[in-house]
């Protein structure tokens, strides 16, 4: 199995995101005027579908909202974490099982020992960057890379 990687080239990035069709988001809160909310709305409005996880909702953005990442059963090409460093790691499990392309900790969150685990596991990994700005600075201002 290849190993996975820590993904900072930009090139690599647009790769992901032009390949990507499925993103679970982790945390995403069912209030509008969270970042969570913001951004997996901007990216369900660029054509991504957005597959909630979030206890207790029964649907966010109009998709079904999970529990837990146990409970999704279909392929997802990225999973966007919105939960603090000191909570990524016992997300680990459930997203080795799922086998997404990317493991991606928004802004302001890292963990170096879970992105170890998950790499080792053939996930490649992101840390301390906003899907949102990644991909605005991408495809919107057609930045060149």
């Amino acid at each position: 199995m290849k190993k996975g990687e820590i993904l900072t080239d930009q090139r690599k990035i647009l790769s992901v995101l032009q390949e990507a069709r499925t993103i679970a988001v982790l945390g995403l809160s069912p209030k509008p005027d969270r970042d969570s909310y913001r951004v997996a709305r901007y990216l369900q409005d660029e054509g991504y579908r957005i597959l909630p996880i979030r206890p207790a909702q029964k649907e966010i953005l109009g998709e079904k909202a999970y529990n837990g990442l146990e409970e999704i059963d279909e392929p997802v090409d990225i999973v966007d974490a919105f939960r603090s460093s000191d909570q990524i790691m016992a997300h680990v499990p459930g997203v080795i099982r799922l086998r997404p392309r990317v493991f991606w900790m928004q802004l302001g969150i890292e963990h170096p020992g879970a992105a170890g685990m998950l790499m080792d596991a053939g996930i490649d990994v992101v840390m301390n960057r906003c899907i949102k700005v990644e991909h605005e600075n991408l495809f919107r201002k057609k930045i060149i890379v």
